[in-house]
């Protein structure tokens, strides 16, 4: 008997650990990058700046002025940057 609870054991945990790396490759996927400036349509994008404003997915150092996409800092937004940020 001890044998097999010992292996139902292992088996419990290997399946803890499938789980916690297929969580942890879902966390891993790259985020949208917003749009420099809103497309004004009634109906929001995925990377609509505003909406991300309004969830709260626009990266860290960003806000929107405007329809206008700006850094908090007051310097030049640039696609290179954003990449860098989300």
């Amino acid at each position: 008997m001890g044998k097999s609870e010992s292996k139902k054991d292992r088996a419990k945990v290997k399946a803890k650990k499938a789980k916690a790396a297929a969580a942890a490759a879902l966390a891993e996927k790259p985020r949208k990058l917003p749009k420099r400036e809103c497309c004004e349509s009634r109906t929001k994008c995925g990377r609509c700046p505003l909406r991300m404003l309004k969830e709260g997915t626009l990266p860290e150092g960003y806000t929107v002025k405007k329809r206008k996409l700006v850094r908090v800092d007051g310097g030049k937004v640039t696609k290179k940057d954003l990449s860098r940020v989300a």
